[in-house]
């Protein structure tokens, strides 16, 4: 396969994810994400402002939060969010501490 068509269909593959987790899956909050695969929608987002960033696009976390999201994280919570036990908070503590604190 040559490198374009493999870009091409990673592309596809992540817009595929977009959709499932923006329109198909909206009701899987981020926490349980993170908690269980240790990964979410921010991070996605946050990744995806990196890949910008490196090509020497400014954007900043709002920014891409709001491109991946198609919409304001106030709007996302709002529609999506709901409130998380003690107990999801604390594993999710945990999850981001391994995840996200420790990888950059």
């Amino acid at each position: 396969m040559d490198k374009q068509t493999e870009i091409e269909l990673q592309a596809a593959a992540f817009r595929r994810l977009q959709q499932h987790l923006m329109e198909d899956r909206t009701d899987v909050q981020n926490i349980d994400m993170m908690n269980l695969a240790g990964f979410c929608r921010n991070c996605l987002s946050r990744w995806y402002q990196e890949a910008a960033n490196e090509k020497g696009i400014e954007m900043g976390k709002d920014e891409a939060r709001q491109i991946f999201y198609g919409m304001t994280m106030d709007e996302w919570k709002a529609k999506y969010q709901t409130d998380a036990s003690p107990e999801k908070q604390a594993a999710f503590k945990v999850a981001f501490e391994e995840n996200v604190t420790n990888k950059g």
